[in-house]
């Protein structure tokens, strides 16, 4: 009765949290028009019940933008973690089957990535492939692998002692359908939780990116470009226009990093005892 009682509460979480993150998105999307439209007359207007959020000083919603800018930001997380990870998966797979050659080479990849700071790799490839939406989805996505390729290889290398798989190579099964047929099901569950733990990276580090010029363009309502615009307004006393947006980015990433975690204690019961 305990166990079902803490998996109800953990699948809760999970519906809440899903939930939350599929209204920003709905909402950011369709309030994109609304977030540029621009009114001198109700310009830096303070938060009050007609503007949640209070109004910029160009007169725009600042709401409408904050939602705009987190809906871009969860879009690009999603894409940017799911290539990721699934680089991490092939890689992993490759690392722990192709023999100790390409183990070495793929481990020397993953060591050498994961010891170049996160911010300036990304930097790096963005300012590479031109910044702007292209560049952050692909600066994202070949960063934040290693990690979970790591987690990966070490479990293949484990699934390699079980009895069946070693049962499928006396059989003459080729490395690869038995990686395909027998391994990346067990593996399914860690790449799942993997894949859901790298969304909060990849959104904080593209609002990082972008906030310091080498993401998303500037005509965009992006959190970075907002958070980047704002600066210069603080000292004047408005407020507004870097905490509500500050706020929900922060929201959003631990939802984000708590929809992680609680996929893993459903999925694997004796994670929560770590």
């Amino acid at each position: 009765m305990r166990r079902r009682n803490e998996r109800f509460r953990i699948l809760v979480r999970i519906a809440v949290t899903l939930a939350f993150l599929a209204l920003v998105t709905v909402g950011g999307i369709l309030c994109y028009d609304g977030a540029l439209v621009t009114d001198f007359s109700r310009k830096n207007l303070q938060p009050c019940l007609e503007y949640l959020f209070g109004t910029d000083w160009l007169g725009r919603n600042m709401l409408y933008r904050t939602l705009t800018g987190l809906s871009m930001s969860i879009l690009i997380g999603v894409a940017a973690a799911f290539i990721s990870a699934v680089i991490a998966l092939f890689l992993g797979i490759m690392a722990a089957t192709l023999g100790k050659k390409a183990d070495s080479l793929i481990c020397g990849c993953i060591d050498m990535v994961m010891g170049i700071p996160h911010i300036l790799l990304l930097i790096l490839i963005s300012f590479a492939m031109g910044k702007g939406l292209k560049g952050v989805v692909v600066g994202v996505a070949l960063s934040h692998w290693p990690s979970l390729a790591r987690v990966i290889r070490a479990e293949v290398l484990q699934l390699k002692e079980s009895p069946y798989i070693q049962i499928a190579g006396k059989l003459g099964q080729s490395k690869w359908k038995i990686a395909v047929k027998h391994m990346v099901p067990h593996l399914a569950p860690q790449f799942i939780v993997g894949l859901i733990l790298l969304f909060p990276h990849a959104i904080l580090h593209e609002a990082s990116i972008t906030f310091l010029g080498f993401g998303l363009s500037s005509e965009q309502p992006a959190v970075g470009i907002i958070l980047s615009e704002s600066m210069k307004y603080l000292i004047t006393g408005k407020w507004w226009l870097a905490v509500f947006p500050g706020l929900m980015l922060v929201l959003t990433v631990v939802l984000l990093d708590r929809l992680g975690n609680s996929l893993r204690r459903l999925l694997d019961p004796s994670s929560a005892h770590e």
